[in-house]
């Protein structure tokens, strides 16, 4: 699979760093500000509420390593769905693909959802009924033309908000560490494997987007080196925030932590009065924001490799003459997650889209080890090897199945009905494609018969 015409037309701007950032601000987005107060994750756990991101940090490390062992092999836009479709086929990239564009464009909507509901509480006199709409429209109209006008201010911008987003939750965990109190840790025990598990598959949310900050894979520079080394380095930074934050909270806030809607708010007004609850404020705002220009910075990019290989019609692979960017998928994109955004509740699609998004981590295994296996690069010289890559994808396979355990009936009727639009999308295409190939390749004249 070679890089095709609209392929070609990308350019390759992401660095590490800018990589890293992407990874750093897609990750940190919403949910970080909710889940230290679930009643799925403190509720169950209470103080022993960090073991599950312990449990998830581990499980990311080797999801991590099958993304850094595919991801240097395989130079394509399309992240997973590009890996698993060159390990294993056309079928199975769309299978995956399908449900990585389904993951982002869902939680892009529920994170908008949160900056909506904050920016309204920053301005209590906006009405709410029309002015959620306007400020959801006027969001995702600022954060499609960022990205239209071009990859690299697309990562400056992540880069600036990604810090701008991390200093007021860095001054949070110093605040809330100095004033944590031991007698709120004295309770801890260790937890039923059971609620773990039901925990550490709620946790998982706040730590998925990693694979969504992949899919610009056609716009890395160096890509052999640079996503091994900013997928670590992106979830590196990301445990060490989310324990800190979670520690903080439970120090200071104790036993009633469990049940907080703004957890986070809570904290910052615990420990700084109303100036710390309204710095929060400020950073969920500036958090969500940043998400959101990094999911329609990496989101649409799936929307361009299906068209780019037929599942979609060719127009969605359009790039822009003047600023390299598949401009109308990123138009579709926003419209699309707006359109969720105005209709959809943040709770009910926490743990439909980490099923998915676990599936998607399993292709993304499977692939990395059958990329290994047959020796597939990009590169012209063999790409260096990742320390630890081959246990990478049987301890991911082992970890994403038993955090599959925990999942309800519910959910799965849930996600097959996903996976089932995903398929007639597909077939459709098939259908459509055999149709037109006649047309497009008539038969060859026969030669009249010789006398």
């Amino acid at each position: 699979m070679m890089r095709g015409p609209g392929e070609a037309g990308l350019v390759r701007a992401l660095g590490t760093w800018g990589l890293a950032a992407s990874i750093v601000n897609i990750t940190i987005g919403g949910g970080i500000f909710r889940a230290p107060g679930s009643q799925e994750v403190t509720g169950r756990l209470g103080a022993a509420a960090p073991l599950a991101y312990v449990v998830c940090a581990i499980a990311m490390a080797f999801v991590v390593l099958c993304f850094a062992e595919a991801g240097r092999r395989v130079a394509l836009t399309g992240g997973p769905y590009a890996y698993v479709e060159r390990a294993f086929g056309r079928f199975a990239g769309f299978v995956v693909g399908w449900q990585l564009w389904l993951v982002g464009t869902i939680a892009t909507a529920a994170v908008a959802t949160i900056f909506a509901d904050s920016a309204l509480r920053m301005f209590p006199s906006l009405p709410p009924v029309p002015g959620r709409a306007l400020l959801l429209a006027g969001m995702f109209a600022t954060v499609v033309v960022i990205n239209v006008l071009g990859v690299q201010f697309g990562a400056r911008l992540n880069m600036a908000s990604t810090i701008a987003k991390l200093l007021p939750l860095a001054l949070l965990i110093v605040f809330g560490l100095a004033n944590a109190k031991s007698s709120n840790f004295s309770g801890a025990t260790m937890p039923a494997v059971s609620d773990l598990g039901r925990a550490s598959i709620v946790v998982l949310f706040v730590f998925a987007g990693l694979e969504s900050a992949l899919v610009p894979s056609g716009e890395v520079r160096d890509p052999a080196r640079t996503v091994p080394r900013a997928v670590f380095i992106g979830l590196a930074i990301v445990t060490v925030v989310y324990i800190l934050i979670q520690v903080a909270a439970q120090g200071v806030l104790g036993d009633s932590l469990a049940g907080r809607t703004a957890p986070l708010a809570d904290l910052g007004e615990a420990v700084m009065g109303p100036f710390g609850a309204g710095m929060i404020g400020v950073a969920v705002v500036l958090s969500t924001f940043g998400y959101l220009c990094g999911m329609i910075l990496a989101i649409p990019r799936a929307l361009f490799a299906f068209a780019r290989d037929g599942l979609l019609p060719s127009a969605m692979a359009t790039v822009h003459p003047r600023f390299h960017t598949p401009w109308l998928a990123i138009i579709v994109q926003g419209v699309l997650s707006l359109i969720l955004a105005l209709t959809s509740v943040w709770e009910q699609l926490v743990i439909f889209a980490n099923v998915a998004v676990l599936f998607v981590y399993l292709g993304c295994a499977a692939a990395a080890w059958q990329l290994r296996r047959a020796g597939v690069t990009d590169e012209v010289n063999t790409p260096p090897t990742i320390p630890g890559s081959a246990l990478g994808p049987p301890l991911a396979t082992v970890v994403i199945i038993a955090l599959l355990t925990s999942v309800t009936a519910k959910e799965w009727i849930w996600i097959g009905g996903a996976a089932a639009v995903g398929l007639l999308l597909y077939w459709f295409s098939q259908l459509r494609t055999r149709r037109v190939a006649p047309a497009e390749n008539p038969p060859a004249p026969q030669a009249p018969p010789s006398t």
